[in-house]
């Protein structure tokens, strides 16, 4: 490390500037405290079989000195810390040493950064100049080593580095930011409007960040606005969510939240109310869409609300001879620029060029990393743009010189072209335009078609005719209180209208229930039953028709007594029973034609093997699911039985845990492991909710729930660990 730094990394600096031809490195030393690593993951699931894909947790708290002295100033760092997961690929596998071809390096969001600096930089530590300075640092970070950026280092010969590097993403996430309600009272300063606040919100994923606009004196803000994600790595990559209140000083939290975008790409869509977390109260409305990418021609139809129909993705290679001096085009003709009795201007023209690239698709423009003195720059980076209308946009290109920013050559490469290609993917060399007759620049062009994807009918909690909604809230410690929810209206309102400009849903001139109306109601739900049969009868609901999807944006929720329902004039809808978790409802109610006719509560319903235990070091309650013997028959077509596994009280649909279905099985063998990740106090005082249900269509009259047990780990010694059979019984306790 220290010969890097003092033969290439100094000789770099000083060729940077002419002021900085006096920089030397006066001290090098990387300190006794070496890189921890606290835990490692390894994927055995949802990646593919070719591969090994691990996450290590890094930290590294450093006690290096690195002191640079440029002229008479005195510069330098005496302390580093540095936290993030760091993702490794190893791929692909062989049959002989090392075992895989290339490793594959990043880290999947922003790892945290703090700097201790020596010398003049001392100033850097100063408050607010340390966070600017960090954040530039992280930034510089992000550019190699944060998604979609990948470091791959090849291990073995005639490995192509480029399909490692940069792989077509997994998909895009369409992120509805529709509305929020209760939010906490932060504005209550003198001057201010007392219990308000000024709410916005926050959405990251990876690198990526859109802020809404700020909605003013409002605890129960709407949005409507949608934002668009490209998904480079499942699982990994999650949808942040952080709300604020907008202030004159600083913005006050409000709270998060956190998705698993892996469960949103199998569920396909989710509309759901969700719980804000690290704060006392609040609630979050947003529906996502998982967009998949494919290269079906005939799938691709500009939309009509002006949102993206596909995403183009670029491999920026390299180029080759472009010119050294500045080049200007008129008339006809290329032509060198003269500099006649400016010797320093006559010597910079003269030199190799630093050059960037600058691609434009529409109203985006990304820019590449400088590739310094050179005339055959080699770039290796990889950029995505959402495309509205492929068959009229073009991709822009321009390369420049970084230090006198002039055109170095220009390129216009038409999307209608790509279109033509085979699976839609253009390789080659293009000649630049404006440039030298010999210059060209060489990328990989890859157009893919954003195919909404329809939610699966067999799942549990998504569907054409069920959207998510959010099960019992579970009241936090220290955060969001369980609260009441209204019931279900006559008419859900529709999806917001984009405009074509903006991509933004447009606010409906009337608003047909307010959330004072919502308020008004609330008392009519009392409180939320255990099961979803003591709360509605099933009676008539089968002969509802259900609404499309572009029509359910309203929240359904659990509904209130029949009583309650009659005084309003309601009837319980399709909608509002298929959206409930079927694990909510109650086994002798659901279906009361059980095995052989009967409904005796000493029917034996079979057994399951689970296995549990406490990891202290990962902080972690891992479950195993190993299988399940002599389940109850009650289909004539057979059972394709799976487990869910809830970690109570928590029953929300991101808590949910699942397996893989078994088809027509009696005796399911799964050997699947899932993780909860909780502190050891917190996970002594909850129970596990383990179900085994049986995977029939939506519209089916079929038994669901197949028999369930809940396992108190106050009475079990976790640390040590137990391994045993449970009697599944219909409520889930052992029989007397």
């Amino acid at each position: 490390m220290e010969k890097t730094f003092r033969e290439k990394i100094e000789p770099k600096i000083r060729a940077k500037n002419t002021r900085l031809k006096t920089c030397t490195f006066s001290k090098i030393h990387f300190g006794e405290k070496c890189p921890r690593i606290n835990g490692v993951k390894v994927y055995t699931k949802e990646i593919d079989r070719r591969q090994v894909t691990m996450d290590l947790q890094i930290c590294y708290i450093g006690d290096c000195e690195i002191h640079m002295e440029i002229s008479r100033f005195k510069v330098g760092v005496k302390g580093i810390q540095l936290r993030g997961t760091l993702r490794v690929i190893l791929e692909p596998l062989l049959t002989a040493v090392p075992f895989f071809g290339a490793v594959t390096l990043f880290f999947i969001q922003k790892p945290y950064l703090e700097i201790n600096w020596a010398g003049l930089t001392n100033l850097l530590d100063a408050p607010g100049i340390s966070f600017m300075s960090e954040t530039i640092i992280q930034d510089l970070i992000a550019a190699r080593l944060v998604l979609p950026n990948r470091i791959t280092v090849p291990l073995h010969n005639n490995i192509d580095v480029s399909c490692l590097q940069f792989p077509v993403p997994c998909g895009v996430v369409r992120v509805y930011l529709l509305e929020a309600e209760n939010l906490v009272q932060k504005d209550s300063f003198l001057g201010a409007i007392r219990g308000k606040s000024d709410p916005y919100a926050i959405l990251r994923v990876g690198v990526v960040q859109f802020r809404s606009r700020t909605i003013s004196r409002d605890l129960n803000p709407i949005w409507n606005e949608v934002y668009e994600f490209v998904v480079h790595e499942l699982p990994g990559q999650d949808l942040e969510v952080d709300l604020y209140d907008e202030d004159p000083d600083k913005d006050d939290f409000l709270g998060s939240l956190l998705i698993n975008l892996g469960d949103v790409m199998n569920d396909k869509l989710v509309d759901e109310w969700f719980p804000l977390s690290k704060t006392a109260s609040g609630h979050l409305h947003l529906k996502l869409e998982w967009l998949s990418l494919v290269t079906d021609r005939e799938k691709l139809r500009e939309d009509k609300n002006g949102l993206a129909t596909a995403i183009l993705i670029v491999y920026l290679d390299s180029a080759c001879n472009l010119p050294k001096n500045q080049f200007e085009y008129s008339n006809g003709e290329y032509g060198a620029k003269k500099f006649k009795g400016n010797k320093y201007l006559k010597q910079k023209m003269e030199r190799e060029p630093s050059s960037y690239t600058q691609l434009t698709v529409g109203n985006k423009t990304q820019k590449s990393k400088t590739c310094s003195f050179r005339k055959d720059p080699v770039w290796g980076q990889a950029f995505t743009f959402f495309v509205h209308s492929a068959h009229s946009q073009s991709l822009h290109v321009e390369i420049k010189d970084d230090d006198r920013e002039n055109a170095l050559g220009t390129l216009v490469v038409s999307m209608s072209q790509v279109l033509k290609e085979p699976e839609m993917t253009l390789d080659q060399r293009f000649q630049l335009d404006h440039s030298s007759p010999d210059s060209f620049i060489k990328m990989k062009l890859v157009l893919r078609v954003l195919n909404i994807e329809k939610p699966d009918p067999l799942s549990v909690s998504s569907g054409v005719n069920a959207l998510k909604q959010l099960p019992v809230p579970v009241a936090e410690k220290g955060g969001n209180q369980a609260k009441y929810f209204p019931p279900p209206k006559t008419e859900a309102s529709k999806i917001p209208q984009v405009t074509k400009n903006s991509a933004v849903p447009e606010a409906e001139p009337v608003r047909k229930e307010s959330n004072a109306d919502l308020t008004a109601h609330e008392n009519l739900a009392g409180p939320v039953k255990d099961t979803a049969a003591d709360c509605i009868e099933p009676a008539g609901a089968q002969n509802l028709e259900p609404q499309p999807p572009a029509t359910l944006h309203a929240r359904i929720l659990p509904a209130p007594s029949m009583p309650a329902l009659q005084e309003l004039g309601l009837a319980p809808s399709i909608g509002s029973l298929g959206s409930l978790p079927s694990s909510c409802f109650d086994l002798s109610r659901t279906n009361p034609d059980l095995h052989n006719g009967t409904n005796q509560v000493d029917v034996p319903l079979g057994e399951i093997h689970v296995t549990v235990r406490y990891a202290s070091l990962r902080q972690s309650l891992i479950v195993m699911i190993n299988g399940c013997r002599n389940l109850i028959q009650c289909s004539t077509r057979g059972i394709d039985p799976y487990v869910r596994i809830y970690l109570l009280p928590d029953k929300r649909w991101t808590g949910r845990k699942k397996t893989t279905v078994k088809k027509k099985t009696l005796n399911p063998q799964y050997d699947e492991k899932f993780e909860f990740f909780e502190s050891l106090e917190d996970i002594r005082k909850r129970k596990l909710d383990i179900a085994v249900k049986n995977s029939r269509p939506f519209i089916s009259h079929e038994r669901k729930e197949l028999g369930k047990v809940r396992i108190d780990l106050s009475k079990e010694d976790i640390i040590k660990g137990f391994s045993q059979w449970y009697e599944l019984t219909m409520n889930g306790q052992s029989r007397q």
